[in-house]
């Protein structure tokens, strides 16, 4: 099992046990419906049991755990009808942001994208799949910006953590490493171009693609073995 003690460097304890749960969380170290068991997680974080209840109820907040009666906190489970309902919120958001990031000029826009697409084709590359997550998070993030969608992106940013975790399951399905990047690359070129609707219609499909990945690997995971 690997280690999850925290150090003592920079960040507070705090912020540095949320972290290595929430990572611990998508990487599958705890998988869904296990318990959270207070006294583990204080050995193996090194932290107090304050501290872990506070870092519990931040990962309950971001949707990763749960609170089951008797069972106290579990890793949260997304259903497969709550992955739909994301990833339709998703495409609705992201076709219109590619949309109004096409129209407002977009060159400069798509500099920052392109950059970005071209650090997750690397992390690809390296199967350095924690930084595909973190660049993938940050194309989007360069995305709502160059489309001036604040609130917009303060939906998504309130599901950061639900998509993540989706996202997670996602890149790891067979071809997504060439297919995800040649998706994000049609709707760079779009915003390029000017062209608002071509731009929709790419971040759309590409939502649309991952929305059918999500839901394959979902019914995976509930399968008995």
């Amino acid at each position: 099992m690997q280690s999850l003690k925290v150090e003592r460097p920079d960040k507070t304890l705090r912020t540095l046990a949320l972290d290595r749960m929430r990572d611990a969380i998508l990487d599958s170290h705890f998988k869904p419906g296990e318990r959270l068991i207070e006294r583990d997680l204080c050995t193996q974080l090194g932290v107090s049991r304050t501290i872990v209840r506070e870092v519990l109820r931040h990962l309950e907040s971001e949707g990763l755990v749960a609170t089951s009666g008797l069972r106290g906190p579990v890793v949260a489970t997304t259903t497969t009808d709550q992955a739909m309902q994301i990833y339709e919120i998703r495409g609705a958001l992201e076709g219109m942001a590619a949309k109004a990031c096409a129209e407002r000029g977009g060159e400069a826009a798509a500099q920052a994208l392109q950059g970005a697409l071209d650090r997750i084709r690397k992390a690809y590359a390296a199967r350095k799949l924690d930084r595909v997550l973190a660049e993938t998070s940050e194309f989007y993030r360069l995305l709502f910006a160059g489309a001036g969608q604040e609130i917009a992106w303060s939906i998504v940013s309130s599901l950061t953590a639900r998509i993540t975790r989706l996202r997670a399951m996602t890149i790891k399905t067979p071809h997504r490493d060439v297919e995800g990047p040649r998706q994000m690359q049609q709707i760079v070129d779009a915003i390029r171009n000017g062209d608002g609707e071509a731009a929709a219609q790419a971040a759309e499909a590409h939502v649309a693609r991952a929305s059918q990945l999500a839901r394959a690997a979902l019914q995976a995971e509930t399968e008995p073995n």
